[in-house]
């Protein structure tokens, strides 16, 4: 007889109960904070500022009060936003507007939350993975490009030249005097563009896998006028043997190894491609290797289910390693190391709960 089964904990269940009871409620709340992000009613509500009606916030908006009214339902009971029982006027506290509008910039939560409906999306293909194995390509996920363009918008290009850049002493100054740069990775290449903006001197390439990515980054720098700034579609997985030896002063990936077919032939790549006094400035997800260590992690959960059914599986749908989202600082630093990389520093930065950057060099 088994004498170590442990008896049945009614308050562990009961307290487990109310865990997924919040749980139904802040999924679906994802889902609600994702609509009022696109349609824009949370950016009405703050200029409107003062309480308003339903009539009033729809109309502002230019949307069906009928769908305002069911919504607003919803960011009343989260307690997003307040409503007035003797007038029932709709108002969004300017504390909540910080994390939920536009002119929040960096700070805007909403953005994120669109990625709950975006990976519902591919739910029954990742299920059939889950049987099957195999993995689910990038042309099934519906706006992810546009989805991570807002991101990136928000994570990286808010704080590239206030603490990206600054990450390296003499790297403004080089770029200012004229370098050769390559973005792997680049999705619709706003930080390319941006780069060659602030930075007309130095010569500027993004390659990425996604011709629609590929499309957007053209259009953006023809329409900015950016004549030292190019885009190529083409697949990374042999990098290793086909990067130019010595042709960049600096590579930069941001946020995108860990999708990668093949990873370590990226990173080869990257360093073959690199001149001997170049640079890798990599950006990456902040976590360990080791599942037990995660525990804790403020969006642990989050990121792991982006890996499972995002940046694992795109991987996978190409043959691939399939190394995911989570792979962890333990395991970053030995693919670096095996390479070919010698000096490695791990960077993070105050305001970014949510990655590490690496200044890497041979």
């Amino acid at each position: 007889m088994n004498t170590h089964i442990n008896p049945f904990d009614s308050a562990k269940a009961d307290a487990f109960a109310d865990t997924m009871l919040r749980s139904l409620n802040y999924g679906a709340l994802c889902l609600m904070t994702s609509i009022g992000h696109r349609t824009g009613i949370f950016d009405v509500m703050r200029e409107i500022a003062a309480p308003a009606t339903a009539v009033e916030i729809a109309q502002k908006a230019g949307l069906n009060e009928r769908y305002v009214v069911e919504w607003l339902g919803a960011m009343v009971t989260a307690g997003i936003i307040e409503v007035d029982p003797t007038s029932t006027r709709y108002r969004l506290p300017a504390e909540h507007a910080a994390f939920l509008t536009r002119a929040a910039a960096a700070d805007n939560f909403a953005v994120f939350t669109q990625y709950i409906g975006l990976l519902g999306g591919v739910e029954d293909e990742i299920i059939a993975c889950f049987r099957n194995g195999g993995g689910v390509p990038y042309e099934k996920f519906r706006r992810f490009h546009a989805v991570m363009a807002e991101d990136s918008g928000q994570s990286v290009l808010s704080s590239l030249e206030s603490h990206i850049l600054p990450l390296v002493p003499g790297l403004t100054d080089r770029l200012a005097a004229g370098i050769r740069v390559l973005d792997l990775g680049c999705g619709s290449g706003r930080i390319m563009c941006r780069m060659a903006e602030l930075y007309p001197a130095s010569q500027f390439l993004g390659i990425d896998l996604s011709s629609e990515a590929i499309l957007n980054a053209q259009r953006e720098a023809c329409d900015k006028g950016l004549l030292n700034v190019d885009f190529s579609v083409r697949d990374l997985s042999n990098f290793h043997v086909s990067a130019q030896p010595e042709s960049f002063d600096l590579v930069t990936t941001f946020d995108a190894i860990h999708d990668q077919a093949q990873p370590m032939n990226v990173l080869m790549g990257i360093c073959r491609t690199l001149k001997k006094d170049g640079l890798y400035l990599m950006q990456d997800i902040r976590g360990s290797s080791h599942v037990y260590q995660n525990v804790g992690h403020p969006l642990g959960t989050f990121l792991y289910a982006i890996s499972t059914m995002h940046c694992m599986t795109v991987s996978l749908a190409q043959g691939g390693e399939g190394l995911g989202a989570m792979w962890g600082e333990e395991k970053t630093r030995d693919y670096l190391t095996r390479a070919g990389f010698g000096s490695i520093e791990t960077h993070r930065l105050a305001h970014d709960i949510q990655n590490n950057w690496y200044v890497v060099r041979k």
